[in-house]
């Protein structure tokens, strides 16, 4: 087992392949200081072989196919590695497989996944990676690196904080193949918010607002509008902080919204397996995701408020690389710190394992507290 390697699932998947480029050191790659003297190597993995062998040939980088259904192949291959990045999705599909796998070679997992439910079955696992003295850390990237640590930050400025609100926004960026597809199969279904401490439905779009977004340094504020959305923060915010009611928002033209709140209407059509089929064969027919020029223009935006009983007030904003950069950076830092030995066992989240500073040591990221 050699200490810089790791496994990574769905390494032809458009995050994969970013996470995978990103670990080679060199000239265009940010993170080569950081990765300094202890290099990464990714063990490339899937189930397609001819994906894997073009993407292992252009990268110089080993490889292994794998059926996740194939438990012995999945087990053998990761009583080699101390850590697996998992970044296939849908994961309500292939999380599971992964994880039960892990816990029989006490291999860690992280994966970049941002589905509430899917953050509730990893949750699950939690007395049993104690006992196998693993780390579970599921939304190790875009989701929900940034807005963890918001979450956390906001948490500490205001230790008494009852309500969170979170939005983001990406300006300029795009959506790749995998997260269209995953968000075709969530059509139809209720969104959802924390009251109380606990999950409670609401519809999407429920709410619309206009947020000023810090764009760094030397830029004014832009006002963004965002609706409600059920962002994994609704599950995973109250995990690190406790903080009993939260909303997340995203980004949308407020042209769109009117639709959106009017969705409900049709979610019994939505939900519909052959309209979810033909959706998701378009999806499948897409680009695989933005290419790297409309990456290096576009940027993350993240937008968190906290509050007490009494009304007062807590505000943190970030302004980071565009959200599948920073994905492929923020995996690369957890999978680093974790096979230098840095991790806690059970499951965690980003923020809870590694501090509110975590979004802080990627490339390019700038925070502002305050109006």
């Amino acid at each position: 087992m050699q200490q810089n390697q790791f496994l990574l699932y769905g390494a032809y998947g458009y995050s994969g392949e970013l996470v995978a480029r990103y670990t080679i050191p060199g000239p265009g790659n940010p993170l080569s200081e950081l990765l300094g003297e202890f290099s990464l190597q990714p063990i490339l993995s899937g189930r397609k072989e001819e994906a894997l062998k073009q993407l292992a040939a252009k990268l110089s980088l080993p490889y292994k196919v794998i059926d996740l259904n194939d438990e012995a192949t999945l087990v053998a291959a990761l009583r080699e590695v101390k850590v697996v990045l998992h970044a296939a999705g849908p994961y309500d599909f292939t999380a599971k497989q992964m994880i039960d796998a892990c816990l029989k070679t006490g291999t860690h997992y992280i994966d970049l996944n941002g589905d509430m439910e899917v953050f509730k079955l990893l949750h699950n696992y939690h007395s049993a990676a104690v006992a196998a003295g693993i780390m579970i850390l599921p939304g190790a990237g875009f989701d929900v690196v940034p807005t963890d640590c918001t979450a956390l930050w906001l948490k500490k400025i205001l230790p008494d904080a009852t309500d969170l609100k979170i939005a983001f926004a990406t300006p300029g960026g795009g959506m790749s193949r995998g997260t269209a597809i995953t968000t075709g199969l969530k059509l139809g279904q209720p969104g959802a918010v924390r009251k109380g401490g606990q999950i409670i439905p609401q519809p999407v779009g429920k709410h619309g607002r206009w947020i000023p977004f810090f764009r760094g340094s030397g830029k004014k504020d832009k006002k963004l509008f965002v609706m409600s959305i059920p962002w994994g923060d609704v599950f995973t915010a109250y995990h690190t902080t406790g903080i009993p009611d939260i909303e997340t928002f995203t980004g949308i033209s407020p042209l769109a919204f009117p639709m959106v709140k009017i969705q409900g209407l049709f979610n019994w059509l939505l939900r519909k397996p052959v309209l979810q089929n033909f959706i998701t064969k378009k999806m499948h027919k897409g680009a695989a995701g933005p290419g790297d020029e409309q990456r290096a223009k576009a940027s993350a935006v993240v937008w968190g408020q906290a509050a007490n009983a009494v009304g007062k007030k807590a505000i943190v904003r970030l302004k980071c690389p565009e959200a599948y950069t920073l994905t492929a950076y923020t995996c690369i830092i957890i999978v680093q710190k974790i096979l230098k030995g840095e991790f806690k066992t059970g499951y965690q989240t980003p923020a809870g394992a590694y501090g509110e500073g975590l979004i802080m040591e990627v490339p390019g990221v700038e925070r502002k507290i305050g109006d």
